[in-house]
């Protein structure tokens, strides 16, 4: 008999909320200051930094299962200060975090897409094409292998 997922009973905006929380919690623990947007118009949910290092701009996803994932283009421009945090929710265990920088999507891929729809109703945006073929593309991206990056003097 499958166990059901611990996630499956919170409906899209309760995962989410979930999502973004989890994630600014866990880089409060690695010494991060964490604020959060009081209105999410502009495509960034909470603002990071280490120690006086500039602010960053997090948008947060997240995903129960391996699908695709997007955000618009018009409010995730590929600065170097700009990062979308991912949380993958399994079918059981904890849930897998990731911190990929904008930049990421400037050469796309496997993984990475950039689709711009042009004559099509659907605006211009930015995908991640989670499959267990591409998961091992994401392995680079782990919070705290990102966050290591971002606390190490440049």
């Amino acid at each position: 008999m499958e166990v059901s997922s611990p996630w499956a009973q919170l409906n899209h905006l309760q995962i989410g909320r979930y999502a973004e929380y989890l994630v600014k919690m866990n880089l409060t623990l690695l010494g991060f200051e964490v604020y959060t947007a009081e209105v999410d118009d502009r495509g960034i949910d909470f603002v990071m930094r280490y120690e006086g290092s500039p602010f960053l701009e997090v948008q947060a996803k997240s995903a129960r299962d391996l699908n695709y994932v997007f955000i618009r283009k018009a409010v995730f421009p590929l600065s170097d200060t700009r990062y979308l945090a991912l949380v993958l929710f399994p079918r059981s265990g904890d849930p897998d975090l990731f911190l990929i920088p904008a930049r990421a999507w400037a050469t796309p891929n496997a993984l990475f897409v950039s689709r711009d729809y042009v004559g099509k109703k659907s605006d211009p945006e930015w995908g991640l094409n989670l499959s267990r073929k591409n998961t091992p593309l994401l392995e680079p991206f782990r919070l705290r292998t990102v966050a290591a990056a971002l606390r190490t003097p440049h």
